[in-house]
C-alpha cells in the first residue's frame, strides 16, 4: 500500500510540474508587408469559397435537371408504348380479336423493350450529369484549397521579409 500511495504522490508532484503554463512568448508586431498579404489572402479565400459555391450549386441543378428530365422520359416512353398497343387491339373487329389481341400482345412486347431501352439510355445520361457535376465540384475544391495554400505562403513570405 505504501509503495502504491508513493507512486500516486509522485505522479500527481510530475503532472503538476508538466502542468505548469510555459513562458508567454514575445509576438513580434505585425508588419505592413504581413497585414497586406492577410488581407489579399483573405480576399483571395472568399473569393475561392463563393466560386466553389457557386460551381457546386449549378451541379446540382445540371443533375436536377437530368434526373427530372430522365422521369419525364421514362414516363412517356412506357405510356406510349402501352396506349399504342391496346388501341389497335380495341379497333379490331369482334370476330378477328383473339388474333388482334395477339398482335397486340407482341406489339405490347415490342414496345415494352423500346421503353425499357429509353430508360436505360436516360438513367446513362442521369448518371453521366452526376459524374460531371461531381467531377466540377471536385475541381472547384481542388483549386479553393490550392488558393488557401498560396495565401498561406504568401502569409509565411511576408513574415520572412
Amino acid at each position: 500500500m505504501n509503495k502504491l500511495l508513493a507512486t500516486l504522490i509522485a505522479g500527481l508532484f510530475v503532472s503538476g510540474a508538466f502542468a505548469q503554463a510555459p513562458a508567454a512568448t514575445v509576438v513580434a508586431p505585425a508588419t505592413p508587408a504581413v497585414v497586406k498579404a492577410e488581407a489579399k489572402a483573405d480576399k483571395a479565400t472568399v473569393k475561392a469559397v463563393a466560386s466553389e459555391a457557386k460551381v457546386d450549386a449549378k451541379a446540382d441543378a445540371k443533375v436536377a435537371k437530368s434526373a427530372m428530365k430522365s422521369s419525364k422520359t421514362k414516363a412517356k416512353a412506357h405510356a406510349k408504348a402501352k396506349t399504342k398497343a391496346h388501341a389497335k387491339a380495341a379497333a379490331a373487329a369482334p370476330k378477328n380479336k383473339v388474333a388482334a389481341d395477339a398482335k397486340a400482345d407482341k406489339i405490347d412486347a415490342k414496345a415494352d423493350a423500346k421503353a425499357d431501352k429509353a430508360m436505360v439510355n436516360a438513367n446513362a445520361k442521369t448518371d453521366k450529369v452526376k459524374v460531371d457535376a461531381k467531377a466540377d465540384k471536385t475541381n472547384a475544391a481542388a483549386v479553393t484549397a490550392a488558393v488557401k495554400a498560396d495565401g498561406k505562403a504568401d502569409m509565411k513570405a511576408a513574415t520572412v521579409k
